[in-house]
């Protein structure tokens, strides 16, 4: 399927992968403390590291040799879902957080909690569904926006 959204999720969209994930921003590197905070099954969480490794989200780094003992590290590609983590904690936040969000992001460099924005990348604008059209981009298959109003309007 040529749909990047599908992409993303055959690599983070397994329920325990992107908590993984989510951890990993938190600043947990260790496997013990990836089940310790998690409360997953040894033998799943392998299988999800290791998925992630070679898909090459995080990297596993020797911390050491007797016992032989790895972190993980996210790397660019893992860094690259912030976005993807921060827009799904303050859906979270909103509308399953009744006590108000559990996490907050504070910027660093000014000290205030922040809210992420998608804004245009030309004007600034902010923006929602209601703001954006989708067409097709240089990876589109011909049949990609089948069944949808954009195929119908011809563009």
């Amino acid at each position: 399927m040529t749909c990047s959204v599908a992409q993303c999720l055959d690599v983070v969209g397994e329920w325990w992968s992107l908590l993984i994930v989510r951890d990993a921003f938190l600043g947990v590197t260790r496997f013990d403390d990836f089940q310790a905070r998690l409360g997953i099954s040894r033998n799943i969480l392998t299988q999800r590291l290791n998925h992630l490794v070679d898909n090459d989200v995080l990297k596993r780094v020797a911390y050491c040799d007797h016992p032989p003992r790895s972190e993980y590290r996210l790397t660019a590609k893992g860094r690259d879902l912030w976005h993807v983590v921060m827009a799904m904690r303050q859906w979270g936040d909103r509308w399953a957080a009744p006590g108000g969000p559990p996490v907050q992001t504070k910027h660093t460099a000014c000290g205030h909690v922040i809210t992420a924005v998608l804004v245009c990348s030309h004007c600034g604008e902010t923006l929602d569904a209601r703001a954006v059209t989708a067409i097709p981009g240089p990876g589109a298959s011909e049949d990609g926006f089948d069944r949808t109003p954009l195929a119908r309007s011809g563009t």
